[in-house]
């Protein structure tokens, strides 16, 4: 076995091979100026400009970090999109297959105004900002980005949710035909992921249309995702295209795949650890060696509130 001057060093410190963005065009984003009528009749209040063009009207938010930022060309061209390819650069390889425009969502379930929504209807009231989020991912990978957004506890609200609502059930888009990993067997598709409505009405969880002051590029879940930054990423599901609202917890795409690798919850909790590798610590894109993996992703103080009384190593 080779000679490692450092005994705590393993295959996880190894350095991905990050692939500089390919120099393509982002496909057309849905505009918000002039597109239809708002809901409650309230102006739009930002426009989502041209493809690759910076986002205006966005307000700093008041969650932040003052931790370097993770370089934009890292944070697009390595990622996690299997609806694009298992390799951590497919899905920037890929991008342009994902066709965002037109775009709509459909809410339903427990709410007492379901409907199906273009995205620019749906961004109409909700102001944007900007807040410095961890991402940490069960790979034991973390980075540090800038997300563009709004908290999807506006949007909730908007629609009721009923006094039966008790779980938020998002869906991706499903495209085979585009979306080269859908058209294999990796997971049951379309990518499916839930949240308690707690957790989704926490202040901190995102709905997200950009990134580094720019409109979301494909790779990172275009036109709309979630950010959950207490969580493990894959909890932060991409270009999503449903949201129902449920009385039971619903069924989650890497909960079904390997139950017992990846849980409902999915918090970030150093002390259980992936069955395959160790989870706590972490290496942040562009740095060598490992760093200690914080409780929550380092937000224990703002949610850890919200599971008082449960076991986290069972409720993984």
């Amino acid at each position: 076995m080779p000679f490692r001057w450092n005994p705590e060093l393993t295959a996880m410190d190894v350095t991905p091979e990050i692939f500089f963005q390919q120099r393509r065009q982002f496909i057309q984003q849905s505009a918000l100026l002039g597109a239809g009528v708002a809901l409650g009749g309230i102006a739009p209040a930002v426009s989502l400009a041209e493809p690759g063009e910076p986002l205006t009207n966005v307000q700093k938010g008041v969650v932040t970090l003052d931790e370097p930022v993770t370089p934009f060309k890292d944070a697009s061209s390595y990622t996690n999109f299997y609806e694009l390819g298992s390799g951590k650069e497919e899905p920037a390889r890929y991008g342009d297959r994902l066709q965002t425009d037109p775009w709509h969502v459909v809410i339903e379930g427990e709410v007492n105004r379901p409907g199906r929504w273009s995205l620019a209807d749906l961004l109409k009231p909700h102001p944007l900002e900007e807040r410095v989020y961890r991402l940490r991912c069960v790979e034991a990978w973390s980075m540090v980005i800038p997300w563009i957004g709004f908290p999807l506890k506006g949007l909730l609200e908007r629609f009721e949710p009923t006094a039966k609502a008790r779980y938020v059930a998002f869906e991706t888009i499903h495209d085979p035909s585009r979306l080269p990993g859908q058209a294999q067997n990796m997971l049951d598709w379309p990518y499916r992921e839930g949240l308690r409505l707690d957790e989704a009405l926490h202040p901190l969880t995102i709905l997200a249309v950009g990134m580094y002051g720019r409109v979301l590029p494909n790779q990172n879940g275009a036109p709309l995702r979630l950010v959950v930054p207490w969580k493990y990423g894959f909890k932060s599901i991409k270009s999503i295209v449903r949201i129902t609202l449920t009385e039971n917890q619903p069924p989650t795409s890497w909960n079904q795949q390997a139950p017992t690798e990846y849980g409902f919850y999915a918090n970030v909790n150093p002390a259980v650890d992936h069955p395959r590798w160790d989870q706590s610590k972490e290496r942040r894109i562009g740095e060598f060696l490992r760093r200690p993996t914080l409780p929550f992703n380092g937000y224990q103080t703002q949610v850890a509130s919200l599971y008082q009384g449960m076991d986290l190593s069972k409720n993984f």
